[in-house]
């Protein structure tokens, strides 16, 4: 995976509220750390653009959420907002060796109130090298004082201008890993900032060189027929207290939360998250405690009172009825860098091809 550092020698970035943190999503509610992915960039209320490479590890079918707020790690600020993404495609062109059409879209399950950054057409930006430009995103600083998982800023400069991708120098900032995915903005001519690339690369060290594709070469292929798509119609779920008896045909059927997955063994697809295995839902939970024995507090969605319900496996008795029940809070921990560590091992070759070159 390609670096994901958030902006070296930049500043914080509280007004880019567009600019999103991408998350693996979590299936519990107590005592699960979040671990950041990458950034990404909100280019319709209900629409991410982020890049390809960020989802290899979990692949299109993984479970993912975005934040929106300046602030997600060592803890979330207060007033920061999670939302689960319900559907990720990457480029059919995307190359994972020279990073061409590194790009995905990530299909909100809701809308949000914020402005997305507006893209860059053809004829309203003209990119070429000297060009200044504006990178936001969440990743590594390379500053002990400033820690990654908060939204920041910094300037570049465009080195060298090609068909599908741009190439840019520090000046004096410079993206790095975790800013993977996130906007490079760039004012067209009439002086607003439109949405001209995304990260997709650099050097390791995170110093001399970025490499970013350009956004006008996926509009007409990938972003504008994904945009223009009908949204899934809504009709009567599964209930969440009987999936265990209850088998399913297709994502629709299935509450807000779950898919329809094969069943390891089974004749019959049931409604699941991929984290856990097969089971009911019951009470609405905010701990592990108020949910019996065998049974754990289960996120369904990022937030909401009624987000976190007691999940029960397939096999085992239902547990009584909690005295209360309400809300429910995460427990981010420390240490989603470890595991973005061997992300970045696993594509090590890609160094290789290109001496100096991060992934």
């Amino acid at each position: 995976m390609n670096r994901t550092d958030a902006v070296v020698f930049g500043t914080e970035a509280p007004d880019d509220a567009a600019v999103v943190a991408l998350l693996a999503r979590r299936a519990r509610c107590t005592g699960e750390p979040l671990t950041l992915l990458c950034t990404g960039a909100l280019i319709a209320p209900d629409v991410v653009l982020t890049a390809a490479h960020c989802l290899e590890i979990f692949g299109t079918d993984g479970a993912y959420e975005v934040f929106l707020g300046a602030k997600l790690l060592p803890e979330p600020e207060p007033q920061g907002r999670f939302v689960r993404v319900a559907r990720a495609v990457r480029h059919p062109g995307y190359d994972r060796t020279t990073h061409a059409n590194d790009a995905a879209l990530l299909r909100l399950s809701r809308p949000v109130d914020v402005s997305p950054l507006p893209l860059a057409e053809p004829g309203k930006v003209s990119l070429e090298a000297g060009l200044p430009a504006r990178v936001v995103g969440f990743g590594e600083t390379r500053d002990a004082s400033a820690p990654p998982g908060q939204r920041r800023q910094g300037e570049l400069q465009l080195t060298e201008v090609e068909a599908g991708a741009f190439r840019a120098g520090a000046s004096p900032a410079m993206s790095c890993v975790g800013d993977s995915g996130g906007p490079v903005l760039v004012r067209g001519a009439e002086g607003q900032e439109m949405l001209a690339g995304i990260t997709a690369s650099g050097d390791v060290a995170c110093r001399e060189e970025a490499f970013n594709v350009r956004v006008d070469a996926l509009l007409e292929d990938f972003i504008h027929p994904f945009l223009a798509e009908p949204l899934e119609p809504q009709g009567p779920h599964l209930a969440l207290e009987s999936l265990c008896t209850a088998s399913c045909t297709s994502d629709a059927q299935c509450p807000a939360g779950l898919a329809c997955e094969s069943v390891a063994g089974g004749e019959a697809a049931r409604c699941l998250q991929p984290a856990l295995q097969e089971g009911n839902y019951g009470a609405v939970c905010s701990e592990d405690a108020q949910c019996g024995t065998g049974g754990v507090c289960a996120r369904l969605e990022p937030e909401g009172e009624d987000a976190c319900r007691c999940f029960t496996p397939c096999g085992q008795p239902p547990p009584p009825p909690p005295e209360e029940a309400s809300g429910c809070t995460g427990a981010p921990g420390a240490g989603p860098w470890a595991w973005l560590a061997c992300a970045w091992v696993l594509v090590g070759p890609l160094v290789a091809r290109r001496p100096g070159r991060r992934p």
